[in-house]
């Protein structure tokens, strides 16, 4: 073998040593930060169906810096069926997010966390977002609320109304604008207004029935009731089919102390929409007054069969399996409870 092949093949090897050990002791590549363990799509799926956990990995999901908007967006649609301080204190947080559509999340969620007797604390201070739909969203989260609730925030909640009624009246094509104008007119108790902006309504959506209740609302207002009774009865006599319809009739009929009439309105509404939670939990509170309990703890645990994460349902069928003794149902749900969510208020206040 030549001087210059042993020379070549000296520097390959000696080129091969100085690249393994280069190797060996090079830096540790930066690792990516590990992602929560449970992902989000599995963490919104264990949220809308009550499973084992869902508080914790839905707040766990809520804690990161790194999802879309959109996607915690839908997981703020899921927290009213898991209050607790730390759900309250992400909720609180993201009303100032720099995401639009995560700080209209954000107060639907307070609102659904939070008693009116505390909302204006969060949301008071939103009247005077620099976000004029935000302001509105603010606001009408506030409605309805006792003068003295509001305390300081009445005079900016009165202002930002009459700014929202002023920029609905810019949007006389738009049916949605329409009724909610009604709306904010009922509230204020300016029922030719409200007439009006219904008429409108009527006029741009002439099928839709959402507006019966604000029309029989402001007939109630004006001391109308048998306009109301007949508007019921007119339109029911159109749409015999519409569980909307059954329901308002039934509510109408509860608020004027006819509670067995209205009883037949709520169970035709709940058999027309047999899916529609709320004219079931309707149902059961009614049947519970009419002192039929049985029958009333049968419609929270068809909630309950079909939501199983219906916090509102499980917490009044709890109430109801105490009342009649059955205590052995109260601690199934309670542990059901606590499985879902150990922080929930209920189970500190020993429900």
């Amino acid at each position: 073998m030549s001087k210059r092949v042993r020379l070549s093949l000296i520097l390959i090897v000696f080129s091969l040593l100085l690249a393994g050990l280069w190797y060996a002791l090079r830096p540790a590549a930066a690792t990516a930060p590990v992602a929560p363990q449970q992902g989000y799509t599995k963490a919104l799926n264990q949220a809308r169906n009550g499973q084992p956990g869902a508080a914790r990995v839905l707040y766990q999901q809520l804690a990161r810096s790194d999802l879309a908007p959109e996607r915690r967006a839908a997981l703020y649609a899921q927290l009213h069926n898991y209050p607790s301080p730390q759900a309250l204190k992400l909720a609180s947080a993201d009303l100032h997010s720099d995401e639009a559509q995560v700080r209209h999340a954000a107060i639907d969620a307070v609102i659904g966390l939070v008693p009116e007797s505390q909302r204006s604390v969060l949301l008071g201070p939103l009247l005077e977002d620099e976000d004029q739909a935000i302001r509105f969203h603010a606001a009408r989260g506030l409605l309805g609320l006792p003068v003295d609730e509001l305390g300081l925030y009445f005079a900016h909640l009165d202002k930002v109304v009459n700014a929202y009624i002023a920029d609905l009246q810019g949007h006389t094509d738009d049916a949605t604008a329409q009724l909610e104008l009604a709306r904010l007119y009922l509230h204020d108790a300016a029922y030719p207004q409200a007439e009006q902006a219904l008429t409108r309504y009527r006029t741009l959506a002439p099928d839709d029935l959402e507006a019966i209740a604000v029309q029989v609302e402001l007939l109630e207002r004006q001391g109308k009731s048998d306009s109301a009774r007949a508007l019921l009865a007119e339109q029911l006599l159109a749409h015999p089919q519409s569980a909307l319809l059954q329901q308002q009739l039934g509510l109408w009929l509860m608020a004027h102390d006819e509670d067995e009439y209205a009883l037949l309105a709520l169970a035709r509404a709940v058999e027309l929409a047999p899916d529609n939670n709320d004219y079931r939990y309707v149902l059961a509170t009614n049947l519970h007054d009419l002192q039929q309990i049985e029958a009333a703890q049968k419609q929270l645990e068809e909630i309950l069969r079909h939501d199983p994460a219906n916090r509102r349902a499980r917490v009044l069928l709890i109430q109801y399996w105490k009342e009649t003794g059955q205590l052995q149902n109260v601690q199934i749900l309670l542990a059901e409870l606590e499985q879902q969510n150990a922080d929930d208020p209920s189970l500190q206040q020993g429900l």
